[in-house]
């Protein structure tokens, strides 16, 4: 996930939502357009381009179902936009893997710059952390405790859906 691949996702969401004409709505209830099914298979990648995806992601459900299907692999960015869809609309094939892990970076140069840096990527990752227990049914302690016993959490489709990162298994 790097900036094109966010600007090209982000690009189409607003093309499903803003350039096509809306559908009458009847009921108060429906939505303004057509569900969008998202699927799902990285290994993740920058957590600014994650955000901003997720961040388009929520202006598109005020007006249409996202619906997000993980398929093969979804890791590290790619999860938060996995339970990011619509609830009851998050979809997982049965031999996915679901992986997350805490907030990677590095930083060089004088100790004053590398402070700033890790102020700045804590608050990342305690944005992360708010961001998945709303999405999810995890709690941010037991999403701390999980991120904080390893490197990397690898789930199985049935703990993705344990866990509220779907909501059920293709």
């Amino acid at each position: 996930l790097d900036e094109e691949k966010a600007m090209e996702i982000i690009s189409t969401f607003i093309a499903l939502t803003r350039l096509v004409k809306p559908k009458e709505v009847v009921k108060k209830s429906d939505k303004k357009y057509d569900p969008i099914t998202f699927y799902i298979s990285t290994y993740g990648g920058s957590a600014d381009e994650m955000f901003a995806i997720y961040d388009m992601m929520n202006q598109v459900k005020k007006d249409c179902i996202i619906e997000t299907i993980g398929m093969g692999k979804v890791m590290s960015a790619g999860t938060l936009l996995l339970a990011a869809g619509t609830k009851g609309h998050r979809k997982i094939g049965k031999n996915c893997r679901v992986m997350l892990h805490q907030v990677s970076a590095a930083a060089i140069g004088p100790l004053f710059n590398m402070t700033t840096e890790i102020e700045a990527i804590q608050k990342l990752q305690d944005q992360y952390i708010e961001i998945m227990a709303s999405c999810t049914s995890l709690s941010k302690r037991k999403l701390k405790s999980l991120l904080n016993e390893r490197v990397n959490v690898y789930l199985t489709a049935e703990q993705a859906i344990e866990h509220g990162l779907a909501d059920e298994i293709v």
